[in-house]
């Protein structure tokens, strides 16, 4: 075996300081073009008196973030979106944790590829053909009427089109895939032997929950909170089509302030204000949540 020359510069490689740079700098690269720039022309704008566009002249006042406050209504028309965003989240909780726990523990195989299918089918289809479908189902003598009717001849009409359950049906079809999804990643890791264990010891079902896989699930519960309140609080395509006149949201209400009245400042000035609730929210719900599954 041949000796190294003394003279030959010894090989070295990347640092992994290097190494992890090259891998995050694309990433926040695109980060900062479609997300942070976008926001930045948007916090400029909401200082304007106008939108930066034509002969009319611009200043800079701080006067559209006190309509808000000024306007009783904006007001009503927030704690109505928090309160759809609250009820959707509760909602696919409710449902995705179990399902996620059925995926993870009852099925294994293509049974469980199978059910994974129908869970991302949704992200396949478009957004807007999605929420018009369920103008079909919930329409009065729609296919959920037809279908009742068929075991009830009497059954009155439960059709919901163009009020509150029909726009939270809709977002709960649309974001439900998120909770799942989330929920499984955490609850596929709980290790089963300690489930094992703490049923050896004399554990039921309601403990081993509330005291082992509630508080393991806890990081998927948490981010698929935030996937899924966040986006259905601004949401404005499922109020718009399936609420009718029971749909006005803060996101239909910013919607029209920029493709309506084009009062982009007023607009952004109101998204900006939605932002700071929802983050204030989730700041205040995620500590209270994280210390609650600490303590349990």
């Amino acid at each position: 075996m041949s000796e190294p020359q003394s003279g030959a510069p010894a090989r070295r490689g990347l640092s992994p300081g290097a190494v992890t740079a090259a891998l995050v700098t694309p990433a926040y690269l695109w980060l900062t073009v479609a997300i942070f720039l976008p926001l930045v022309a948007m916090l400029v704008f909401s200082f304007l008196t106008a939108a930066p566009f034509g002969n009319r002249a611009v200043s800079f006042t701080g006067a559209h973030y006190l309509v808000f406050y000024n306007r009783p209504y904006l007001v009503e028309v927030a704690l109505r979106s928090l309160a759809l965003g609250a009820w959707t989240t509760g909602i696919c909780a409710l449902i995705g944790l179990p399902a996620a726990l059925a995926l993870s523990r009852a099925f294994r195989g293509r049974t469980r590829e199978v059910l994974f299918f129908l869970v991302i089918l949704p992200f396949w289809t478009n957004g807007l053909v999605r929420v018009f479908s369920w103008t079909m189902v919930l329409r009065e003598n729609g296919i959920l009427d037809d279908l009742i009717r068929t075991v009830w001849a009497g059954a009155p009409s439960i059709g919901i089109l163009y009020s509150y359950p029909a726009i939270v049906v809709g977002l709960v079809h649309a974001y439900l895939p998120y909770m799942i999804l989330t929920c499984y990643l955490s609850v596929v890791a709980i290790d089963d032997e300690i489930l094992e264990a703490a049923r050896s010891l004399g554990a039921r079902a309601p403990v081993v929950f509330g005291k082992i896989v509630l508080p393991l699930a806890a990081p998927g519960l948490i981010a698929g909170s935030v996937l899924i309140f966040v986006p259905v609080i601004g949401s404005f395509m499922e109020p718009r089509i399936l609420g009718g006149t029971a749909g006005v949201t803060i996101g239909t209400v910013i919607e029209d302030q920029f493709t309506q009245a084009f009062n982009w400042p007023l607009g952004s000035a109101l998204s900006f204000i939605m932002l700071a609730v929802v983050l204030v929210v989730f700041a205040v719900f995620s500590r209270a949540l994280r210390g609650r599954l600490t303590l349990s």
